[in-house]
């Protein structure tokens, strides 16, 4: 049995991969229910589960995917967590590898500035996707906090990949906090980290053949004996 659940793990973790192309089909509440009732088993910090998740549908993600490009495009931007997206070294490779690999996906050249912003300005209307899950960290919570929202997140979209959805983490969906909490009507104590657009793949999107590579183990994992 042991061996089995290996392999059907790690089967799982092989196929989840941040996918930019959904249909429009939506989930269906029990099949949400069992997903996010999944990820309720995510470990944190002396059981505190720090998480608060707003999961959104219909008519109000319609809403915002119309407003938040709009409002980005209009220069208004509000952030509770500092982003500036710079890195140096293999950080910057690996940041540059990913981005060759998502615009040769969808036949964009570097050159083409045009079509390169079209492609990111997709974040905002959350490619498509029926559903958006945004992840909240309440007050007074901080840094180790949040590294259990992360594992939260990771648990959340194994549990997705394995009940057929894909999904994509984005933290361009933390940049106009205020309009998501105004819409939903959430209270400010509670500090917007990122968001996850969801749904059913779309198979026949060019974007979801983007693959991007991984690390070797030994340049990430020292093991000591």
């Amino acid at each position: 049995m042991s061996e089995e659940l290996s392999q059907a793990f790690a089967a799982i973790v092989n196929q989840r991969r941040s996918l930019r192309g959904f249909l429009p089909q939506a989930v269906a509440p029990a099949t949400l229910e069992t997903v996010f009732e999944c990820a309720q088993r995510a470990p944190s910090n002396c059981n505190t589960q720090p998480w608060l998740v707003h999961v959104v549908s219909g008519d109000k993600i319609e809403y915002l995917r119309s407003e938040m490009p709009t409002q980005f495009m209009e220069g208004k931007m509000t952030m509770d967590f500092p982003y500036d997206g710079v890195y140096e070294g293999v950080y910057k490779d690996r940041q540059y590898g990913s981005a060759k690999a998502l615009y040769d996906a969808v036949g964009i050249t570097r050159e083409d500035k045009a079509r390169r912003h079209e492609q990111f300005m997709r974040n905002f209307s959350f490619f498509g996707a029926p559903h958006v899950a945004f992840l909240f960290l309440p007050e007074p919570f901080g840094l180790r906090e949040a590294a259990d929202l992360g594992m939260y997140a990771q648990t959340l979209m194994l549990a997705m990949t394995a009940n057929g959805l894909g999904s994509c983490p984005q933290t361009a969906l933390s940049f106009q906090v205020e309009l998501v909490r105004e819409t939903l009507g959430i209270d400010s104590a509670n500090k917007l980290l990122f968001g996850i657009s969801f749904g059913y793949p779309d198979a026949e999107a060019a974007v979801n053949q983007c693959m991007t590579d991984r690390a070797a183990l030994s340049d990430t994992v020292t093991f000591h004996s």
